[in-house]
């Protein structure tokens, strides 16, 4: 016998249901529930109320039964679905996550699901257990043991802040003509060729192309930019050796500012990035001539984000240089039209990190006053070789166990 269930909502029950089919942050199956209730109190028929949503006549008719027999809210609940018990108990699911946070086997780069399945298998009594349960588990504590990422910590010591401190300090002042500071940085990239000619975009089909491609060797882009005046300039070379950098410095010197009485160069601590580079390119009296004219200031290592042209260079790899360029000439000229259009629409990098804000930011980093040294410091120093002044011989007062002396 089908028993006809009837709807009747008082005034509290029917504005629950209005704000919660209103409000959108519920879920789906929940606003439906209310939704259903609603016309259902409204006098609609199981058929219309089931054409209008959509669901199916049954869902209707089981959602009014519920309403009926146990009240609006377990009517608006979900009820407990049908499934299987957890294959992994509580201390295995522990032991999966030390098995995928520890090293892979020998002979294997990282774990794969099928690995940690072979594992847990061999270290417990489980006798399968199947990748797409360890997944699950893994997903769960947000785990992903073949992913891996990259990151590099500096040191913050007092040479660290004393050059950081420096760099924004540079950034912090006035325009002034007669002491400009410009970013210098290099950056390498790939000149590749295609095998087949592009296909242009028409309506209806993107542009199309081969992924195949010929590799034509390699450039190297010096970058300029000037932290006070919307410039920048790109010089492309075959290489970065010594002699480039040198090459570079004079032409920042007598092409780049003529006028100026001396260049504050913001870089960072490449090898070929020293004063020596330009004795070793230069007659004595060029190097002393340029050098005089220029003011070195490096990044702290690992710190390459103060140098301001990181960047703009990261500007040029998106507009200009994310794409199949083949030959060093179109290279060229590519660069010289995107630094162009740069320097016409003034483009200028918005720098609002300073020395307050790194004081207040990195307090905690700060190197303290009257802190005693590290312990690798001390006992370095307790280690020390000492001479003795009777024996004019070096003496060793005693070795510490496994150190090399």
């Amino acid at each position: 016998m089908n028993i006809r269930y009837r709807v009747d909502l008082d005034e509290s029950e029917r504005q629950q249901l209005l704000d919660l089919t209103r409000g959108g942050t519920a879920g789906v199956r929940k606003i439906k529930r209310g939704q259903i209730l609603l016309m259902a109190d409204a006098g609609k028929l199981d058929a219309e109320i089931a054409e209008a949503l959509p669901v199916g006549t049954a869902t209707v008719y089981r959602m009014k039964q519920r309403f009926v027999e146990e009240g609006l809210e377990a009517a608006l609940q979900e009820r407990p679905r049908r499934g299987g018990e957890r294959k992994l108990d509580g201390q295995q699911e522990s032991l999966l996550v030390a098995i995928a946070c520890s090293k892979p086997p020998k002979g294997r780069s990282r774990w794969t699901l099928n690995l940690l399945c072979g594992a847990l298998v061999a270290l417990t009594d489980i006798e399968s257990v199947s990748p797409q349960t360890v997944r699950r588990r893994l997903a769960e504590c947000d785990l992903k043991p073949w992913q891996k990422k990259m990151w590099c910590l500096p040191k913050v010591d007092a040479a660290f802040v004393a050059r950081m401190e420096d760099i924004l300090d540079l950034y912090a002042e006035p325009p002034d003509a007669e002491r400009p500071v410009v970013c210098f940085d290099e950056s390498p990239t790939q000149l590749i060729g295609e095998t087949r000619i592009p296909q242009p975009a028409e309506p209806g089909n993107p542009a199309r192309y081969d992924y195949e491609y010929k590799r034509n060797g390699t450039a190297n882009l010096f970058v300029y930019l000037d932290r006070h005046r919307c410039w920048r300039h790109v010089d492309v070379t075959d290489s970065r050796t010594n002699a480039d950098f040198a090459h570079r410095m004079r032409d920042l010197v007598d092409v780049h500012y003529p006028d100026a009485e001396l260049i504050r160069v913001v870089l960072d601590n490449l090898s070929t990035h020293t004063a020596a580079a330009l004795y070793g390119t230069f007659p004595a009296q060029e190097a002393r001539r340029i050098l005089r004219r220029i003011e070195f200031h490096y990044t702290p290592k690992h710190a390459s984000w103060l140098n301001m042209v990181e960047i703009e260079i990261g500007v040029m790899n998106r507009q200009c240089l994310d794409r199949r360029i083949p030959d060093k000439t179109t290279l060229i000229d590519e660069l010289v039209a995107w630094q162009q259009q740069r320097n016409t629409e003034r483009g200028t990098v918005n720098w609002l990190f300073t020395v307050e804000k790194a004081r207040d930011k990195m307090a905690r980093c700060y190197p303290k006053i009257g802190e005693a040294a590290p312990p690798a410091v001390e006992a370095v120093s307790q280690h020390r070789r000492k001479k003795s002044p009777k024996k004019r011989r070096w003496v060793q007062p005693f070795k510490t166990p496994g150190k090399r002396y």
